[in-house]
């Protein structure tokens, strides 16, 4: 089974207490407090390597860790070690990047509306790729390789018209898509590379078809598409282009009921699907660069909580309140996401009810799983939700000006501080009153 398969990170143990990476996690509770993030070290490194044996028969891949997923210095070191380049979004990212001593020549810029302070410091920092989203991105990114004396080597994003099965905000290959040129407006921006931006260095195309993917036969459909394009390219403007980059988007397992497609069942889907595609199109075999993020972080991470207070409604349901929620893992409120959850300190408790697991914050959505069967709690139980590597903490925010949780690394029976939590002190520092209110 691949890991991406699996609704807990590899080492954990269910003892009297959950286990992982050799941590009881209640003990870790108690030592870094709650809300916690928790990622497990071998669970991250297992999946990169999966990702680079199941890719093995295809010589010409690249990967590349979509850094939305959870970006920080530590995953983005552990990631780097294992091999991989990084898919970027923002300046932000770029710089944890650049901080965290990676090689800036794997870094990707990628995303629909990069500004000019972004686009200048990842040309100063040095990342190898830049994918242009747009006719104003190409004429701004031209226009700041020429002032700086550099040629930038570019993709093309095109959005394919591939319309896959998953939430609708997370869709992003479909031809009503902010994302992307349409396949009716490649050659005009061909055009202008070739005649008017110089400085641009045409490589190859890049697609993304969206996020959370069951259905291997989507990347089928996207590897036929960009090769049959690749090969116009070529016919209509000379171009033999060298690289493409397909995405990412591979699904992972929240719930019992999900059944994502494994590591390996995507790598014989790609690399057939561009067997058949080359042969049909008689074009040379590019690099492919892909770029798993969820697939990657979300099974390594878990997410304690402490159980306060309880409201029982007779007839209707039991609500459970953790010390957490939405600001948290916003996902349940954002896309109606699903999740599992077990009790770390009552692993050997046989009686059990139907709860709903509430957060602490105010809005009546702020639900985390509706319905659970778990041991009859208390307060001061801690909960342990499994599966919340990806999308937490990177879409955390303040809300009710609650500070962000710390998140933990275990490895070998050993955790780490790599994000501290957040103090009331942060939520101010950055905050100035006006001498004009301060006057009396």
């Amino acid at each position: 089974m691949s890991i991406n398969q699996s609704l807990r990170p590899v080492t954990t143990e269910k003892r009297d207490h959950i286990y992982i990476g050799g941590c009881d996690t209640v003990e870790l509770a108690k030592k870094y407090g709650t809300p916690l993030y928790i990622l497990d070290e071998e669970t991250i490194r297992g999946i990169c390597r999966e990702y680079k044996s199941a890719f093995r028969d295809y010589k010409n891949i690249r990967m590349m860790y979509a850094c939305k997923s959870l970006c920080n210095l530590a995953v983005l070191r552990i990631v780097d070690d294992e091999g991989f380049g990084f898919d970027t979004v923002s300046s932000g990212e770029i710089y944890t990047a650049y901080k965290a001593g990676v090689n800036m020549e794997k870094v990707l810029f990628n995303g629909n509306n990069k500004s000019s302070e972004e686009v200048e410091l990842a040309l100063d920092l040095g990342v190898g790729r830049f994918s242009v989203d747009n006719f104003y991105e190409a004429e701004l990114l031209n226009r700041f390789a020429q002032d700086k004396g550099k040629t930038v080597d570019v993709l093309l994003r095109i959005t394919p018209g591939i319309e896959c099965h998953t939430h609708d905000y997370i869709q992003t290959g479909q031809v009503d898509s902010k994302f992307g040129f349409d396949l009716s407006q490649v050659d005009e921006i061909i055009n202008l590379i070739k005649i008017d931006y110089n400085n641009l260095n045409l490589k190859g195309i890049h697609a993304h078809i969206g996020s959370q993917i069951f259905e291997t036969r989507s990347y089928y459909d996207e590897v036929e598409i960009l090769i049959k394009e690749i090969a116009r390219i070529k016919t209509v403007h000379g171009i033999a282009l060298e690289e493409m980059n397909i995405g990412g988007g591979l699904g992972v397992k929240y719930t019992e009921n999900d059944c994502p497609p494994s590591v390996e069942e995507l790598a014989n889907a790609v690399t057939e699907a561009m067997k058949q595609a080359l042969e049909k199109y008689s074009i040379e075999e590019p690099v492919i660069y892909i770029e798993p993020g969820r697939s990657v972080i979300s099974t390594a991470g878990v997410t304690l909580y402490t159980v306060g207070s309880f409201k029982d409604i007779p007839g209707v349901r039991k609500y459970v309140a953790l010390d957490g929620g939405m600001a948290d893992n916003p996902r349940p409120s954002m896309y109606q996401a699903k999740y599992t959850a077990e009790v770390a300190n009552r692993m050997n408790n046989s009686e059990t009810e139907i709860v709903t697991l509430a957060g602490r914050y105010c809005e009546s959505g702020d639900i985390l799983i509706e319905n659970i069967e778990l041991p009859c709690l208390e307060t001061g139980d801690i909960v342990c939700v499994y599966n919340t590597g990806a999308y937490n903490y990177s879409m955390a925010s303040n809300y009710n000006r609650v500070p962000k949780p710390a998140m933990v690394l275990v490895n070998n029976s050993q955790s780490d501080m790599i994000v501290s939590r957040e103090s009331l002190e942060d939520l101010t520092a950055r905050e100035n009153i006006p001498d004009r209110l301060r006057q009396q």
